[in-house]
């Protein structure tokens, strides 16, 4: 089924109002017309089953036929922290996050990130990734559109991680570690039976991290973990990382 977001404004009772880009794309790029039926989600996680009763050349409207809730992200929450690596690689990292679940991207400034610190990410960049999130969420059907926030420089990341309770944290590294993502999610269990509520992961772009980086991450508690012998792209080890965390904390279903 097709799913589309928008905005809660342009829900009013039981009629749905489509005008602008939400238009654009979704009467001209989907070719939709008067009697299609589809979802669109909106941000207080409500899917709402539609059909189109009008459409104009730049206004469309919708009859809300159905209502449902759609749940909630299960906890703990996976965020991921990122260094900025090429373009291409951050697109496709922001999509398979949305669609794996991930609650939140930090993208920031490392030694070996491909912006280097004091170099400005452009405003189109981020709309892009704006658009790349509700694109894929819109096709997985999730209920609420994952934060990407602004860029930070390395040095604020200790303001992220370990500052409440039921937070825990890793890096992916590909030196020498002694630690597997399996042991690291056991590690976890044992030391919160209670269960936590978010997870931080944190991944270097394409040159990994700095001796100083790993010794910082050290010293802030954070634990180097290993995905195997063989060295992995940044998109192949986010979702590695992403997919056996879902899985050994039960976020599959």
């Amino acid at each position: 089924m097709r799913r589309y977001w928008i905005e809660k404004k342009d829900l009013f009772q039981d009629q749905v109002n489509f005008t602008g880009d939400v238009f654009h794309h979704i009467f001209d790029v989907c070719r939709q017309e008067v009697g299609s039926k589809f979802e669109v989600l909106t941000e207080d996680s409500k899917a709402y089953f539609v059909e189109v009763t009008q459409v104009t050349k730049k206004t469309a409207v919708g009859r809300v036929l159905e209502e449902r809730i759609i749940p909630a992200l299960k906890t703990p929450h996976i965020h991921l922290v990122l260094s900025i690596s090429r373009f291409p690689v951050m697109d496709a990292v922001m999509e398979k996050a949305v669609e794996l679940g991930v609650k939140s991207v930090q993208p920031f400034f490392s030694e070996f990130s491909f912006l280097r610190k004091g170099e400005k990410l452009s405003d189109n960049k981020l709309e892009r990734w704006d658009k790349i999130v509700r694109s894929a969420t819109q096709q997985s059907g999730r209920g609420d559109l994952m934060q990407v926030q602004d860029p930070i420089p390395f040095e604020k990341i200790s303001s992220l991680i370990n500052q409440k309770d039921g937070q825990v944290g890793l890096f992916a590294y590909e030196g020498t570690s002694t630690l597997s993502i399996k042991d690291y999610c056991n590690k976890v269990k044992s030391e919160h039976p209670q269960g936590v509520k978010d997870i931080w992961i944190i991944v270097g772009s394409e040159g990994g991290f700095s001796h100083n980086e790993v010794k910082h991450f050290t010293e802030l508690g954070l634990h180097p973990v290993t995905l195997g012998q063989q060295v992995l792209r940044v998109e192949t080890a986010c979702m590695a990382l992403v997919s056996v965390l879902k899985y050994d904390f039960d976020l599959m279903c």
